[in-house]
């Protein structure tokens, strides 16, 4: 049983997640250098499921730092769960990095409950934002969650409203600095990320519309959950529970606007879903609905991901 095996956090049920990442990553990396999708070198592959290893450990970290899980394994079982539906994910390096940089902010914008150097927290979630938006331009809008914080915790300091803009400033310069040295079509690359469409047009097969309504289905709901039950959390918790449900919404706009859509950009929504699942299933006295809610996550997960092989 699932909910059992990974209700306490142990080095065995963590092993055995990431060694399941190793087996997906690499499986869906041989389908990938069968059918030619792989263009990269083995050295760049490698740093790429470093990235992925790495995120696990934030989402990981940031949840049990903050105490929003019950010291269980359920989070990253979940977020696992969601990636192996997008599993295309692993060969788009660009959204591998630039969700990097945003459990990296969110780090430092739920840790801002504890209101110790404020500022620096600020400053540095702020500067974690503007370098994902590098990578997908639209995660920018993430930087409407920092002033979130700043409103929740320390907004009678004006100086604080003024840190994203010293951030933006300093991101700005050193990116055109860098792209006058080593590739100026980076700012051009880099603008043409700016448009926004919403049409969504992108599906080539079934699988693609039945991922999304998975997606969409499993997300809707634990939002739902997570809105209703939210006032009912210790105090000093709503705050961040508030904070996921704000970075849900802002993957899903992220998602709807970015133009070359296709399901990986909900890449960031999973972070959330992760958190507002994992409080549901935690939440729950049912012992079977936590058993069939997890493991319905996990096989659907499993399932779409083969699929797509």
């Amino acid at each position: 049983m699932l909910a059992s095996v990974f209700k306490k956090s142990t080095f065995l049920s963590n092993s055995f997640i990431v060694l399941m990442l190793f087996v997906f990553y690499f499986i869906h990396l041989i389908k990938a250098s069968n059918t030619g999708v792989w263009s990269n070198g083995i050295v760049f592959q490698m740093i790429t499921l470093l990235v992925i290893l790495a995120s696990f450990f934030l989402v990981d970290f940031v949840i049990k730092k903050n105490g929003l899980s019950k010291n269980s394994v359920y989070p990253v079982l979940i977020y696992l769960s969601l990636l192996l539906l997008v599993p295309d994910v692993f060969q788009n390096q660009k959204l591998i990095f630039a969700n990097f940089f945003i459990l990296l902010a969110m780090r430092r914008m739920i840790s801002l409950q504890t209101l110790n150097t404020p500022k620096e927290k600020i400053f540095d979630a702020s500067l974690w934002v503007f370098a994902a938006s590098l990578f997908h331009f639209w995660c920018i809008l993430f930087i409407i969650l920092v002033y979130a914080s700043i409103i929740f915790h320390v907004s009678r300091d004006f100086r604080n409203w003024l840190l994203p803009f010293i951030a933006f400033v300093a991101s700005v310069v050193v990116f055109v600095l860098l792209s006058l040295i080593f590739d100026k079509t980076w700012i051009g690359n880099l603008l043409l990320q700016t448009q926004i469409k919403f049409e969504i047009n992108y599906f080539t097969n079934k699988i693609q519309n039945i991922v999304l309504s998975l997606i969409s289905v499993i997300g809707i709901y634990f939002l739902f959950t997570m809105i209703f039950s939210v006032t009912s959390k210790p105090l000093i918790l709503q705050a961040s529970f508030k904070k996921m449900i704000f970075t849900f919404l802002i993957g899903v706009t992220i998602f709807l606007i970015s133009p070359n859509k296709n399901n990986e950009l909900l890449i960031f929504t999973f972070l959330p879903i992760s958190v507002m699942a994992t409080s549901n299933i935690e939440g729950s006295r049912n012992f079977w609905y936590q058993e069939i809610t997890l493991g319905l996550i996990a096989f659907i997960g499993v399932f779409c991901f083969f699929s797509q092989l």
